[in-house]
């Protein structure tokens, strides 16, 4: 997202100056007048000068800092809807699909507990119908000039920039700064088993299973956490405020998300560094790629463990 910032242009004469201006000067031919209109001029010319350099050196240290991120100040979606947006999609898709979606199973299937392969075609399922639910919610809440298709476009800036290179550095230090704040945690808390006993049952039950994770943690949730937090509220956010002011509140947001307070940091680090990647590259591919190697990576994690 390139920004240009309006100042005032070089050659207008600095406010200071205003009233001498608007004073005629004296033409009387005694020397001291004559003296006195190039100490006028000599002072306006340098105070001028410096006000320029003053301004393109500001103007080339935001630009340079705004350059950063390749996202286009036009997104689909109104500034007005934005919050509206994600109440909506956070209490009406997300909540009840990601959180209640399995105890309604139950209560349909009327028993005590789900076997490991129901659970896991189950928890495809919610995933989907979030996804799908998700784009319709964002297909028609967008300005009436937009297709869905080209909602997630990138521009010209984001197809000079190698978003296959960005994700393979993105995904390193991802990995580098998960490490270091495990190690970090678990100095001031009491260490615990990162691998989930539950996914670990789904992993080993059986293939069916096994592939309905791999769908789930691997493409279905990347895709649909992407194009919430960052195709669309991370993308909303920076046209309006600086790209690392929105990559900071849209990671809080995709951390809180997730309602695990004793992973909340390694959550919002993790959004951090998708974000960024996403600023960078303009291009969702990127962020998703990361997320997704990320997923894949926990999930051999705890199939291995």
């Amino acid at each position: 997202m390139i920004k240009v910032l309006r100042h005032p242009a070089c050659y207008s004469a600095p406010s200071q100056f205003g009233g001498q201006f608007r004073k005629p000067l004296k033409l009387a031919l005694s020397s001291t007048t004559r003296l006195s209109v190039p100490t006028i001029d000599s002072k306006l010319s340098s105070t001028t000068s410096f006000n320029c350099f003053s301004t393109k050196n500001d103007n080339t240290h935001q630009s340079s800092s705004q350059s950063f991120s390749a996202l286009s100040d036009d997104t689909p979606w109104d500034s007005g809807n934005v919050w509206s947006n994600m109440a909506f999609y956070m209490f009406t898709l997300h909540i009840p699909l990601s959180f209640g979606w399995l105890s309604v199973v139950v209560e349909i299937l009327q028993e005590p507990s789900l076997n490991p392969l129901t659970e896991a075609m189950s928890l495809l399922l919610a995933q989907c119908l979030e996804l799908i639910a998700t784009l319709l919610l964002l297909k028609y809440t967008a300005k009436p000039e937009y297709e869905f298709m080209n909602f997630f476009k990138v521009n010209e800036l984001s197809e000079e920039r190698n978003w296959l290179l960005a994700s393979a550095i993105g995904f390193g230090f991802l990995f580098a700064l998960v490490v270091l704040t495990s190690f970090l945690v678990n100095g001031f808390l009491e260490p615990k088993d990162v691998n989930s006993p539950i996914l670990k049952e789904l992993l080993v039950s059986s293939n069916i299973s096994k592939a309905a994770c791999v769908l789930v943690y691997c493409i279905v949730t990347p895709l649909l956490e992407e194009t919430v937090y960052r195709g669309f509220l991370l993308r909303s956010l920076s046209s309006s405020m600086k790209w690392q002011h929105a990559v900071l509140i849209s990671s809080a947001i995709f951390s809180a998300a997730h309602f695990s307070g004793e992973n909340f940091v390694q959550l919002f680090i993790i959004g951090c560094v998708l974000g960024s990647s996403y600023c960078w590259t303009g291009n969702l591919c990127c962020s998703f790629l990361i997320h997704s190697f990320y997923n894949a990576m926990t999930l051999v994690m705890t199939f291995l463990s």
